[in-house]
């Protein structure tokens, strides 16, 4: 006799559940307005689908800048010019979604400029 309760044998094997995932969307771009716009819609088409999403959440920007002098030749005066690009990124997060529903999200038009990283993690 065993300590542990006999396991119940099913009559018929169920079919498999689809796998549910994790899913991160990351956005980078160095315009503001094309960034929010495919924030939007990715978000717009998620809750279309019933999807629980949450972001977009906005990330620190980062600032890149360069300082160089103006004259070339490094006589004269020493005038200096400064330039920045400011990188914007911005996270949205779906949760348990199937692969087919991530096709369909991410089947949008892009905005010139919008990097799209997505990150698919397994659920058990």
């Amino acid at each position: 006799m065993s300590a542990y309760a006999p396991k119940k044998e099913a009559a018929g094997e169920e079919a498999p559940a689809p796998e549910l995932h994790l899913i991160r969307i990351t956005l980078t771009s160095r315009n503001v307005k094309n960034i929010e716009k495919v924030c939007s819609s990715f978000k717009e088409n998620a809750v279309k689908k019933g999807i629980k999403v949450k972001g977009p959440v906005r990330m620190p920007t980062k600032k890149l800048k360069i300082t160089t002098r103006k004259a070339p030749s490094g006589e004269g005066t020493n005038t200096w010019d400064r330039f920045e690009m400011r990188i914007h990124k911005r996270l949205i997060d779906l949760y348990d979604v199937s692969s087919d529903a991530v096709k369909q999200i991410t089947t949008i038009d892009l905005e010139a400029g919008v990097e799209v990283d997505v990150t698919i993690v397994n659920r058990k």
